[in-house]
C-alpha cells in the first residue's frame, strides 16, 4: 500500500483550512493569505483530489458582476490545469455582522431573506464550478439567552429555508445533495441542531428528505464529549453520510481544528476503518489549519500530514483485520447462535418460542468478553508492535 496520496483517495481540503491566515480572538493573522489559485496549486503537487470553498472564500464580499466572472474564470482555468475538482461548496452566514443573532434563524425577517438571497447566489456558483454536495453549517443558528422566546420559530424558519433552498436547487437543476454539519456550540452559546443524532431527526421533518444527508465532523462531536466514531456509525447506518469532516480536537475545548490524527488516534483509527469499510465513496475531508505559530511551510506540513496519517491509518486498518490474535478475540467476542438470531425475526411463533427459551443466566453473568485483550492488541498495533 503506497503512502504517497492519489487522486483515488479523495483528499479534499477548503480553501478556508489551507488558507488560514493564524487569527484567533487574541491576535492578528501570523500568516499572509494565500491565493486560491496557488493553493489549488500547491495541493495538486501533493496530490489531493479536490478542493471546497465557501462563497467568500473565492469572490469577496461586494464583488461587482464583472470583478466575479473575473475570478471565477480564473479559478476554472486553474481547476483545469491542476486536474483538482471542487467537490462541495456552502456559504458563508457566518462572518458579516448582519448575521450576529442567526441568518436562517435571525428574528429578523430581512436578515432570513437577505441569507435566502446570498445562499442562492452561492449555489450559482458551486453549481457553476461543479460542485455536487452543499453543505450547511449554521455556526450563527443559535442563542446565548433565550429571553428571546424564538426556539420553535427559529426551527420553524431554518426548516422553511432548507425547504426553499432545496426547491431552488430543484428548479435550477443543479441536483445538489445537502449536509447538514451539526456543531454544539463556537461561535453561539447554543448551535441548533448540535449533534449528528439531532440533524438526522430534523431531517426527517424537511419536504424533501431524500435530498438531505450530514457532513458530520471530528472536532465537533468530540467538543461535545462525544465519540466521532459512534455519531458517524449513525450516519452511515442512516444511509445519510453526505461528505466527512476530518481533523482533530482535544475535548471540551474551544474549536481546535487541529491535524488529523493529532490528538485521539484510536478514534482516526476507527473512523478511517468505518470509511474504508462502510462502502463509502465520497470525500474525504480535511477541515483543519496549520497552528498558528507555523509559516506557510507549516501549512503544506500540515496538509501532508493530514494525508499521511490517514494512508497509515489505512494500512493499520488492514493489519487489524489479519492480525491472527486480533482475529481470534474477534471471534471469541461476537458469540453466534444461528436458532437464537432467527428467532430474533419477529413472527408470533418466534415470539412464543423466545418467550419460552431457557437462558443459562449464571454463565452470561459471568462470561467475559476479552475487550481488554481486544483493546491492548489494538494499542499494540497503533504503536507498532505487531
Amino acid at each position: 500500500m503506497t503512502r504517497t496520496p492519489q487522486k483515488s483517495d479523495k483528499f479534499t481540503f477548503g480553501l478556508w483550512t489551507v488558507g488560514n491566515v493564524g487569527r484567533d480572538p487574541f491576535g492578528e493573522p501570523t500568516r499572509a493569505a494565500l491565493d486560491p489559485t496557488y493553493s489549488l496549486q500547491q495541493l495538486a503537487e501533493r496530490g489531493a483530489y479536490g478542493v471546497s470553498l465557501h462563497d467568500n472564500d473565492l469572490v469577496p464580499q461586494g464583488a461587482s458582476a464583472q470583478e466575479r466572472d473575473r475570478i471565477v474564470g480564473t479559478f476554472k482555468r486553474a481547476l483545469a490545469d491542476t486536474g483538482l475538482k471542487v467537490t462541495m461548496a456552502t456559504t458563508n452566514l457566518f462572518t458579516d455582522p448582519v448575521f450576529k443573532d442567526g441568518a436562517f434563524t435571525s428574528a429578523d425577517a430581512r436578515v432570513r431573506a437577505y441569507a435566502l438571497q446570498k445562499t442562492m447566489r452561492a449555489m450559482d456558483l458551486g453549481a457553476e464550478l461543479g460542485a455536487e454536495v452543499y453543505v450547511f453549517w449554521g455556526g450563527r443558528e443559535g442563542a446565548e439567552v433565550d429571553a428571546g422566546g424564538k426556539l420553535l420559530d427559529a426551527l420553524g424558519w431554518f426548516r422553511d429555508a432548507l425547504n426553499f433552498l432545496a426547491a431552488y436547487s430543484e428548479s435550477q437543476g443543479y441536483g445538489f445533495r445537502f449536509a447538514l454539519e451539526p456543531k454544539p456550540n463556537e461561535p453561539r452559546g447554543d448551535i441548533f441542531l448540535p449533534t449528528v443524532g439531532s440533524a438526522l431527526g430534523f431531517i426527517t421533518t424537511l419536504e424533501r428528505p431524500e435530498l438531505f444527508g450530514l457532513n458530520p465532523e471530528f472536532a465537533h462531536e468530540t467538543m461535545a464529549g462525544l465519540s466521532f466514531p459512534h455519531a458517524l456509525a449513525q450516519a452511515l447506518d442512516a444511509g445519510k453520510l453526505f461528505h466527512v469532516d476530518l481533523n482533530d480536537q482535544k475535548m471540551s475545548r474551544f474549536d481546535q481544528d487541529l491535524r488529523f490524527g493529532a490528538e485521539n488516534l484510536k478514534a482516526a483509527f476507527f473512523t478511517v476503518m468505518l470509511l474504508e469499510e462502510s462502502g463509502y465513496d465520497g470525500p474525504k475531508h480535511f477541515d483543519a489549519h496549520a497552528l498558528r505559530t507555523e509559516d506557510e511551510a507549516g501549512v503544506w506540513a500540515f496538509a501532508e500530514g493530514c494525508m499521511k496519517t490517514y494512508l497509515l491509518l489505512k494500512e493499520k486498518v488492514e493489519r487489524f483485520k489479519e492480525d491472527p490474535d486480533i482475529k481470534a478475540a474477534l471471534e471469541a467476542y461476537r458469540v453466534r447462535d444461528e436458532r437464537l438470531e432467527a428467532l430474533g425475526r419477529f413472527s408470533p411463533e418466534n415470539a412464543e418460542a423466545l418467550k419460552a427459551e431457557a437462558f443459562d443466566l449464571p454463565a452470561l453473568r459471568t462470561r467475559g468478553p476479552g475487550l481488554e485483550r481486544l483493546d491492548q492488541l489494538t494499542v499494540e498495533l497503533l504503536l507498532g508492535a505487531r
